[in-house]
């Protein structure tokens, strides 16, 4: 099945493939510039970005950490980022991933905007009001990241009181790596599973003409034919991208994820209130025995972790165990990994990638 350009507002996506927003530090200038350059859409995730560059543009540290929303979500360090991909994908579409659970998202999303996004992607929430921060920046498409056709439908009713409705849909099934929005039974059970999904959410987004990206477990051609088979108009993939020269992690995760085995990828407890999915390494060790590093809250990250209560009560801190990934700290970090993750067994190029997905090699 051919790939036809997909359109998200003003803009067209020469190939329909969304690179998933990563953070910390996953997705930054390198993996999304290179992405977009090379005609999917490269998004960069606005997660952690006080660690940018050794954290040079963080002001205040805390035992290595940026310190404080302002801090974390340095909006210097998103301006940084966004010019040095426009290095590499000059004015092509461009894109930014701002969760809605992140402490001071309004602000973020001005941030994403002025730092030239040209596209807004949010989920971890339903983010009703998403309308109200981009109303300054009539050419930013809005992408919503949905898990049914219940949330669709809020959000196209709550988005058209500011006269808006989604550019287009990204609906996410519950093999995606790190956060799902379903119950730990639901990530489970068939009912909710991204094919049984596709069908209602495009045929009320056809309604209004929103695109539907799908997401979750996608991996090679057949999968991506697969979906737009049910409808779909492009798809999203993250974990795949990791296993990429361009890709913004350390070395060691990269090794990391190419030398699992598929019962390492599992679902755990989140400080953010979802399940979330990862590879179990020794942080599971530590969390069950009690003894992953201590829980401090340095950066106040998402409203939902209730200023590190949730995170003590799950047992670790998000932030910290995330960016400790970035760094490549095996010991310590926290790697989020789709349900395929195990089937990346070389690192390759995001062209060869794009290669592979468009011709099925």
């Amino acid at each position: 099945m051919s790939m036809k350009p997909l359109k998200i507002g003003k803009h067209e996506i020469e190939i329909p493939i969304v690179q998933g927003g990563m953070g910390v530090g996953i997705s930054w200038d390198r993996l999304a510039g290179t992405v977009s350059n090379e005609g999917g859409l490269g998004i960069i995730s606005a997660v952690g970005t006080g660690y940018y560059k050794n954290k040079d543009f963080s002001h205040r540290n805390i035992a290595g950490r940026p310190y404080e929303v302002d801090n974390f979500y340095s909006r210097e360090a998103l301006f940084e980022i966004f010019a040095n991909a426009r290095k590499i994908c000059g004015d092509k579409p461009l894109g930014c991933n701002v969760l809605y659970a992140i402490n001071d998202y309004g602000r973020v999303v001005k941030d994403a905007c002025e730092a030239g996004a040209n596209i807004i992607i949010t989920g971890a929430g339903i983010p009703s009001n998403m309308p109200e921060f981009t109303r300054d920046f009539p050419d930013v498409a809005l992408v919503p990241i949905v898990s049914s056709v219940r949330a669709l439908k809020i959000i196209i009713k709550k988005w058209q009181r500011y006269g808006k409705i989604p550019d287009a849909v990204i609906l996410e099934g519950p093999l995606s790596g790190g956060h799902q929005g379903f119950t730990y039974e639901q990530c489970f059970q068939d009912e909710y599973q991204l094919e049984n999904l596709v069908a209602p959410v495009v045929e009320e987004a056809n309604k209004f003409n929103i695109p539907v990206i799908s997401a979750g477990g996608i991996w090679d051609k057949n999968d991506i034919d697969k979906m737009f088979s049910l409808g779909s108009s492009g798809v999203q993939m993250g974990t795949r991208f990791i296993a990429t020269h361009e890709c913004d992690a350390d070395d060691k995760f990269k090794q990391l994820l190419i030398n699992i085995k598929k019962e390492d990828i599992v679902l755990m407890k989140s400080p953010v209130g979802y399940p979330a999915r990862g590879i179990k390494t020794n942080l599971h060790f530590k969390i069950e025995n009690g003894t992953a590093p201590k829980v401090a809250c340095i950066s106040n990250c998402v409203s939902p972790c209730h200023r590190g209560e949730e995170a003590k009560a799950v047992g670790f801190c998000i932030a910290d165990r995330l960016s400790d990934a970035y760094n490549g700290d095996i010991e310590n970090g926290l790697f989020f990994s789709g349900s395929n993750g195990y089937r990346a067994k070389e690192i390759i190029s995001v062209k060869e990638l794009f290669y592979k997905l468009q011709n099925g090699e």
